[in-house]
């Protein structure tokens, strides 16, 4: 059984529950679609623990890429990578940025936001940008994320658009960490977590990225 988890975003608490269940379902591999813990409060943490999966498959998300290419027309993410700067080794920070931006598994597609970018990404209903953001792909099962909500719809061109929804900061209303389960299809699952524990998390690095970070964390949303 595969597990996939995506948008991590350092969430210990969230992480911790989720591989305990994960653990009780018997998963053997994982599929890792970016976004682990840069900028957050366990940012080692959460690596460390991802390293310890077994067959895992990682690929890159913005937020690693982010690193090596900081978006300089988002000041309010800037702010916050600066606050985070040289908290992670140059070895490491090489390594998160070298990830593949996208992987193959059992003839289904990974990647972070869709094929053509990881900043952009397949809304829950369908959008007159699908076909360009597939820039290409066709008649397969593309998995996704970046949105933070967890959702499964077809798309153009014979696609089947699935986002197992964020491991660490949902964003669809629901606050428990959202992630899926592959064992022939998907399964969608939502595991409860120490939400309080993970916001205080977040508000520890202080600034108003801390702040926001930890409401949506709170919320479900933003």
């Amino acid at each position: 059984m595969l597990g996939v988890l995506y948008d991590i975003h350092g969430n210990m608490p969230a992480l911790e529950r989720v591989l305990a269940e994960a653990e009780s379902l018997g998963i053997d591999r994982w599929l890792l679609g970016g976004d682990y813990g840069t900028p957050s409060p366990w940012p080692d943490e959460t690596l460390a623990r991802l390293k310890e999966l077994p067959q895992a498959t990682w690929i890159r998300g913005n937020g690693e890429r982010w690193l090596r290419e900081p978006p300089l027309d988002r000041p309010e993410v800037m702010a916050s990578y600066d606050v985070f700067r040289g908290s992670l080794s140059e070895d490491v920070v090489e390594w998160l940025y070298s990830l593949p931006p996208q992987a193959e598994s059992d003839g289904i597609l990974y990647v972070h936001g869709s094929p053509l970018s990881d900043v952009e990404s397949f809304p829950p209903e369908p959008s007159d940008d699908d076909e360009r953001m597939l820039a290409g792909v066709r008649d397969r099962t593309v998995v996704f994320g970046h949105s933070h909500q967890q959702f499964r719809r077809p798309g153009p061109n014979g696609t089947d658009l699935v986002n197992p929804g964020s491991a660490g900061m949902p964003l669809d209303g629901d606050v428990r960490a959202a992630w899926a389960t592959w064992d022939g299809d998907f399964d969608f699952r939502r595991t409860d977590y120490d939400v309080a524990r993970a916001a205080a998390g977040y508000r520890s690095l202080a600034g108003d990225f801390a702040e926001f970070a930890a409401r949506r964390i709170e919320k479900g949303s933003d």
